[in-house]
């Protein structure tokens, strides 16, 4: 094996070595905790607007009063219990008619941290919420949850049952005594020195499963406090089934549960791979055909999410031969899809938003123009809409990548074979259609219309080009075989072009499993252009992305589950190289670090090499 793929196989290898822990259950800011939350910046109110399920709040009893403090030396008289919490919760309740969130079903665990003995301050405690029985009663939406000084178990039952308490693991309750317990907790350090950082050790991580089993077996709910406070952690306690996390960063663990049914997703079903027969794979024998994939926003995050969803394979990990294009445009570090897709298709770096034309606007042939002059046909083909960036920037030639009715129209300057796609109002709108057709095309409006439509034929239907999650089905597979099905009979070969275009919009989405279900789609569509390659062994596909979208990171997954869990840093484009893969003769030229403009210009030289000879 040659260096350049054991460094690629050993980074996924890596990359599979921390996704090995269980799928989580469904968590939200139900579960999240705000530890000491009246040393926030703003008491109460950033937990709430975080919409926690669970608050603290320590109280000291002085002069006969209530106050939240971490210190004796912090109390303050504007800092008391009655104007840092019961007041605003009184007041959001009553003002949600008996809920704490307008929008959620759950209430709020309030945890009060006695300070001061509990036959001081309990009594004032207890006096004080009896006044809103509506709010902290039985019946209230909000659970009195006592920790720190409270009394002993067998004085629980001399308490308002609306009050609870906070108990400890180690304790044996009797069952009339832990009907009195709302909560057990206990510090994290007892079964763990772990920083937060790679995996607690196994030792370690039984304690606490063997901890956390034996409260939910008595029916509570358990929470850990001295957590490390981090992403990594947060996601090891959900792994664990701890009920509440402990946080002093409200703000970014509320965002990290509240993307939480669009950070996961569990494939249920795994699709079948193709296995290659590495036909002339590793020779420089002729091309007569070039399959060129463009997995839209695809980076290594999105494949490797794809073969974690697909319990640990895809089609595209079974191809040798691997490269990297970086990526950025003309003018700026961080391509779009137009000038991403312009170098591609034309072998020249172009401004952000061009389609077609270099950094100084003139107009550059594209792959399909360039190939005519050896008698080559060619099909081009989207998931998404055919006038958008990537697909455009093979025919046509505009300064703007939102000039679709003006994309469109160039379609007549130099059009393909095939066309597959949405965007029917555009093609409709400027009478392109109208001739197209006495040109000789024929025009499909139905997807269903595939099979029957023969070349030259333009298929646009924006229905059948909705997201995977929407009931798009096998659109692209589809349209692929039938376009190769089409173009195979020219001797002198063919050019196509097939963009799986919303993994990139589930990248803009920030949604795991939309970005998931996109890239498995894709990656069928791979199976069955490599199978295409091996039936005649002058094929060569070649699979890359004009960029990646989202900065897509995997937190945690399952290969034998096919789970993933995913983090976006943004939802636009990112600045990382994209692999290139390549299957068949000519494929070792596609090893390395290049620039985009490269596979243009490989493909190029590869089909004159052909050409030339015959």
């Amino acid at each position: 094996m040659n260096k350049h793929v054991l460094l690629v196989l050993l980074l996924w290898l890596s990359l599979a070595a921390g996704a090995s822990a269980q799928p989580a259950g469904t968590y939200s800011p139900a579960q999240a905790h705000s530890h000491n939350d009246y040393e926030q910046t703003i008491p109460f109110w950033q937990a709430y607007d975080q919409q926690f399920g669970s608050i603290e709040a320590d109280i000291y009893a002085r002069d006969g009063q209530l106050y939240v403090a971490h210190a004796p030396a912090d109390i303050k008289p504007t800092r008391s219990l009655e104007a840092l919490y019961i007041n605003p919760i009184v007041e959001k309740v009553r003002a949600n008619k008996g809920k704490v969130y307008a929008d959620a079903t759950y209430g709020l665990q309030w945890l009060i941290d006695l300070k001061t003995p509990a036959p001081v301050s309990l009594p004032l405690l207890v006096r004080s919420l009896s006044a809103y029985p509506d709010v902290f009663g039985q019946n209230g939406p909000v659970k009195v949850v006592v920790s720190g000084n409270v009394p002993k178990p067998d004085q629980f039952a001399d308490y308002p049952d609306w009050i609870q308490f906070d108990g400890r693991p180690d304790v044996v309750y009797t069952p009339e005594q832990l009907a009195h317990v709302g909560l057990i907790s206990q510090d994290f350090k007892k079964y763990t020195r772990w920083n937060g950082k790679g995996l607690i050790v196994k030792k370690e991580r039984d304690k606490i499963q063997q901890v956390i089993q034996q409260v939910h077996q008595q029916g509570k709910k358990i929470r850990f406090w001295a957590t490390p406070d981090n992403v990594n952690t947060w996601k090891a306690l959900m792994n664990l089934g701890a009920d509440y996390i402990n946080t002093d960063q409200i703000a970014g663990l509320g965002q990290f549960l509240q993307q939480r049914q669009t950070a996961e997703y569990l494939n249920p079903t795994p699709h079948t791979l193709y296995h290659p027969t590495y036909r002339n794979n590793d020779s420089r024998s002729r091309v007569r055909n070039v399959i060129l994939l463009i997995g839209d926003g695809m980076g290594l995050a999105q494949i490797y999410a794809g073969l974690t969803a697909n319990r640990g394979d895809l089609n595209l990990a079974k191809l040798l031969n691997i490269g990297f294009s970086k990526t950025s445009a003309a003018d700026t570090y961080i391509t779009d899809s137009a000038a991403g897709a312009t170098a591609m298709a034309t072998g020249q770096k172009t401004n952000n938003r061009a389609i077609g034309v270099d950094s100084a606007g003139r107009s550059v042939s594209a792959i399909p123009t360039l190939i005519k002059k050896w008698n080559m046909v060619s099909g081009l083909i989207s998931a998404g809409a055919i006038t958008d960036a990537t697909p455009a920037a093979f025919y046509a030639h505009e300064p703007d990548r939102m000039f679709e009715r003006e994309i469109a129209h160039d379609f007549l300057r130099e059009p393909v074979d095939i066309l597959i796609g949405g965007g029917y109002r555009y093609f409709n709108e400027e009478k392109v259609l109208d001739t197209l057709r006495q040109r000789g095309y024929q025009i499909g409006t139905t997807f269903d219309q595939l099979t029957s439509l023969k070349r030259p034929f333009i298929l646009l239907d924006d229905q059948s080009v909705v997201a995977m999650n929407k009931g798009r089905k096998d659109f692209l597979q589809k349209s692929l075989q039938k376009t190769l099905d089409e173009l195979k009979a020219n001797k002198s070969g063919f050019f196509v072009m097939a963009e799986g275009a919303q993994i990139d919009y589930g990248g803009h989405a920030n949604d795991v499993r939309y970005v998931v279900q996109e890239m498995l789609d894709f990656d069928q569509t791979i199976g069955d252009a490599i199978r295409f390659a091996d039936s005649n062994g002058e094929t060569l596909v070649i699979i890359t992305a004009d960029h990646e979208t989202g900065g897509l990171s995997l937190l945690d997954g399952d290969l034998k589950r096919g789970y993933v869990d995913g983090h976006f840093s943004t939802n636009d484009h990112s600045g990382i190289m994209v692999p290139v893969f390549a299957y068949g003769p000519h494929s070792l030229d596609f090893r390395g670090v290049y620039e985009n403009t490269e596979i243009q210009r490989k493909i190029m030289a590869i089909l004159q090499q052909y050409h030339k000879e015959n």
